[in-house]
């Protein structure tokens, strides 16, 4: 199906201009004629070609756009009309051209969904299913305002887990810069102020070590930054493979110290969206799917994937996810009871509060854990070359002391 570029005039000579999705120019002029428009020019749209590059929008944009497009929809604004005022305002041009796409498809008779969907990279599976399921069920204001709360709710804990690891890396890198400039000038500095004084066999084993590893450094940069950066490409492109994700989510949940905070990050995100995805009336099914596409770990996907077939059998939801050994039995039972209760929604909304608690409490625990970690790694470097650098002078002026 091709799409078409059209101008039209309405009864008062109004000039109106949009896109629509048909087979034929003939089938866009018909429908416009049926909304009591005179069609002046339809023409076919090139097919566009996108390069991604990421979304466009920021998640804060997305929560704004959402959460004004639910209150005038609840003051009982037309669609169009709200999106006629959407896209007049906000900062960000390429989201004001997208939300005017929008409208002319919608304008066009195309769904608000179908027109969300044209866009992946700013309204991904999970906002365009529950925009769906607001259509059919007549609460499209009461769905846009669950979505606002939900991308607030995973905006902050991308942040918590975004603000853990900022300050280890951060500190990793100022190590890496510390050694470096070491390595290339202060330690050679050094080497030829002990050469100056004839002392260079006499040095002390320690500092022959770090004179050593200067050199070697200095000698082998090149094929050390060739080798470093054909690690990191060679590690990117297993990553991006299925099996080489497979294998280092599953090596990061199984670590000591950073696998439960990566456990419990992935229970709060798949409680939070299935149990918003529910109470929005979207089916089981449908949301065990998106929540799987959504879950940011192929070993909860998997989990989650075989519960899905599990329950297209016909079996509970609780009994296939306790056999998957992935979520804390808590979780599991606690979810037994939802769906017995038959308040499945509310209870995994009652998980998700709980677990992002917990994962507070256990990001800043890990903040504090690696924090003087990272300060010993760096003042032990540090301190051992300085020390090897200033033995030799210390021997140096007692030497000089007892002449």
């Amino acid at each position: 199906m091709a799409e078409w570029a059209w101008e039209a005039k309405g009864r008062n000579g109004e000039v109106r201009k949009g896109t629509m999705e048909a087979e034929t120019a003939e089938l866009v002029q018909s429908r416009l004629r049926a909304q009591q428009l005179n069609p002046v020019k339809v023409k076919k749209k090139p097919k566009e070609i996108y390069i991604n590059f990421g979304s466009p929008v920021s998640e804060k944009e997305l929560v704004v756009f959402t959460r004004q497009f639910a209150t005038m929809i609840d003051a009982g604004l037309p669609l169009v009309q709200c999106l006629e005022i959407l896209s007049s305002q906000g900062d960000n041009k390429q989201f004001r051209t997208i939300q005017k796409d929008i409208k002319a498809y919608v304008e066009g008779g195309g769904t608000f969904s179908d027109a969300l969907k044209r866009h992946p990279k700013v309204f991904d599976n999970l906002y365009v299913s529950l925009v769906a399921a607001g259509e059919m069920g007549g609460i499209l204001d009461t769905i846009l305002q669950r979505l606002s709360v939900y991308i607030e709710k995973r905006v902050k804990l991308k942040r918590q887990v975004k603000g853990a690891m900022v300050y280890p890396i951060g500190v990793l890198c100022v190590a890496i810069v510390v050694i470096i400039v070491m390595l290339t000038w202060v330690i050679p500095a050094f080497q030829n102020m002990f050469a100056e004084f004839g002392g260079e066999d006499s040095l002390p084993g320690l500092t022959k070590m770090v004179i050593a590893a200067s050199e070697w450094f200095l000698g082998n940069a090149l094929w050390i930054f060739l080798a470093v950066a054909g690690l990191v490409t060679a590690l990117t492109y297993h990553y991006r493979t299925k099996s080489g994700r497979r294998f280092w989510h599953k090596l990061f949940l199984g670590m000591p110290v950073i696998g439960p905070v990566i456990r419990k990050i992935a229970v709060a995100r798949f409680t939070r969206t299935l149990g918003t995805l529910l109470s929005s009336g979207v089916p089981i099914l449908d949301a065990m799917n998106i929540v799987g596409q959504a879950s940011g770990n192929v070993i909860i996907e998997e989990a989650i994937q075989k519960t899905a077939d599990r329950i297209r059998e016909g079996r509970t939801m609780a009994e296939p996810l306790m056999e998957t050994k992935v979520f804390p039995s808590m979780v599991v039972q606690m979810i037994g009871v939802g769906e017995q209760t038959g308040a499945l929604d509310t209870m995994l909304n009652k998980i998700a509060d709980f677990y992002e608690d917990e994962v507070d409490v256990a990001v800043a625990a890990l903040t504090s854990l690696l924090e003087p970690m990272m300060m010993v790694f760096i003042g032990g470097i540090v301190g051992v070359i300085l020390i090897a650098m200033y033995m030799p002078i210390f021997e140096i002026a007692g030497k000089v002391q007892a002449n």
